[in-house]
């Protein structure tokens, strides 16, 4: 029978239980203090220093070692669960070295994949990995994060805790089995009451948040329904995840926490669920995505450093994130910062990506309120190219969910968002500060958007510039404060 948490001796030697049952944010994330933390960065240098970032961002490289899954028992069959083969292989493979855990062609059920450090993950063409769609499969709890909040639930569906030099590679695809019969309506529906959805767990742990609760007493999986993510590496340096096909996740994608120096490229992702954003890396430090495909139910990328008390007692950022050359198609967001930030976030940087659906609501997209609070700093994007979206090309909206009912008021501040064309959508810039804090120095420069339904939205905010701004063929050269 599968144990519905860890023992205490287990759990100690995860170091979840470090000081009152809360973990700090690793040392290297150590962010600097809190008065400091609310003033704008000195001496930044714009997109010189995206090129700085970059050079710090290094993959990870593996061993010349295999370990094909067949070899510990696994069959691509589709029906026989492999579980066991997969862990004998990971764990061999991180016992000599490390190396690549290899799954050839061919169609392998599995429960939750824990990566060890060395492991290389590598799916050949032809190759799924098809996770079980019973609960039961992703348990003991582990230590995780969820909408933000640090809590014991089930394990991601691929998961790593404290790990360095992991990886998820090949031209295969990763198949979460979620749809309107599994995982999915945990988050509502019309075909289950109340009791079998997500909703009072989630206010449970959001209330546990905001008290404090040790996370080792937020214990949640089986009857909460909060359904587990797709690939979190949590707590670990040096991740890869490149080429690989994702489709039918329970929630978000690509969620790496609390890591550093982490990769994803060429990555396709497919999966129209509830929550489904595609990468979302919370409280990480240099992170570069690039050529990959976003067709998402949610936000294609979200930055994000968690959720209010939580997230203010990590006070680890989102911070050095290049995004280059990624496709988006559906979504809520292209490129988005929040809605869990209150750790804030800073030095983001996109370019050179084409966005396109009227299923796209928004090109760039920050959204907070004063209760999340958290900073949000250095915002960069250039060349990009929008055909549709349904809402604006660039929004800012500090009224997002609660709106201003809280005691956080976010600075948002330098936003520079440079030769971006769109050919369709219903706003250009739709940007909603407060007069108390309002959003300050956006520069819109050498853009055209065509197309476009309605006039600006612009509240409280305080130095926007528009240089060289064509809207549907009027040159717009001016300051705006309101």
């Amino acid at each position: 029978m599968r144990r519905s948490r860890l023992t205490r001796r287990e759990f100690l030697a995860t170091g979840a239980l470090a000081g009152a049952g809360v973990l700090a944010a690793p040392a290297w994330l150590a962010p600097a203090p809190a008065g400091a933390r609310a003033r704008p960065q000195a001496g930044h240098r714009g997109w010189a220093e995206a090129d700085a970032i970059l050079a710090r961002i290094t993959p990870p490289v593996f061993p010349d070692r295999i370990f094909p899954v067949t070899k510990y028992g696994a069959t691509g069959d589709g029906a026989r669960d492999c579980t066991a083969a997969f862990r004998a292989a990971v764990a061999d493979c991180a016992a000599s070295g490390g190396g690549q855990v290899l799954v050839p062609a061919g169609r392998y059920l599995s429960g939750a994949i824990h990566l060890k450090s060395g492991v290389n993950l590598h799916l050949a063409d032809g190759a799924t990995i098809a996770f079980s769609r019973n609960p039961d499969d992703y348990l003991p709890l582990v230590f995780t994060r969820w909408e933000g909040v640090e809590l014991m639930n089930y394990s991601a569906l691929v998961y790593a805790f404290g790990q360095r030099d992991i990886a998820i590679t090949g031209k295969g695809t990763l198949d979460g089995q979620a749809s309107d019969e599994h995982w999915w309506p945990w988050k509502g529906s019309r075909t289950l009451p109340p009791e079998a959805t997500q909703m009072a767990a989630r206010a449970r742990l959001i209330e546990m948040g905001a008290r404090g609760v040790p996370v080792a007493e937020r214990v949640f999986g089986a009857g909460s329904f909060l359904r587990p993510n797709f690939i979190q590496p949590y707590r670990c340096q040096n991740v890869l995840i490149d080429g690989v096909t994702i489709i039918n996740s329970p929630m978000w994608e690509i969620h790496p926490v609390l890591c550093r120096n982490v990769t994803v490229r060429n990555v396709t992702i497919n999966s129209h669920g509830p929550n489904n954003d595609g990468c979302d890396p919370e409280s990480c430090s240099d992170v570069l995505i690039e050529g990959c495909t976003f067709d998402t139910g949610d936000d294609c990328i979200a930055l994000k450093s968690g959720r209010n008390e939580d997230g203010r007692r990590l006070a680890a950022p989102i911070e050095n994130v290049i995004v280059r050359g990624c496709t988006m198609k559906d979504g809520h967001g292209g490129v988005v910062i929040g809605s869990e930030v209150s750790g804030g976030a800073r030095n983001i940087f996109a370019e050179k990506c084409r966005m396109d659906s009227p299923n796209l609501d928004r090109a760039l997209r920050i959204k907070t309120n004063s209760v999340r609070g958290g900073f949000v700093e250095h915002v960069y994007m250039r060349d990009c190219t929008v055909g549709q979206v349904a809402e604006a090309v660039v929004t800012i909206n500090l009224f997002y969910e609660e709106g201003d009912t809280g005691k956080f008021p976010p600075p948002v501040r330098e936003i520079d968002v440079r030769n971006v064309t769109s050919a369709k959508s219903q706003y250009g810039l739709l940007l909603r500060g407060y007069t108390h804090t309002p959003i300050r120095d956006v520069r819109i420069t050498d853009c055209a958007f065509d197309n476009v339904e309605k006039g600006d939205i612009i509240e409280g905010v305080t130095g926007l510039t528009l240089a060289n701004v064509r809207v549907n063929g009027k040159l717009r050269n001016e300051t705006i404060t309101r």
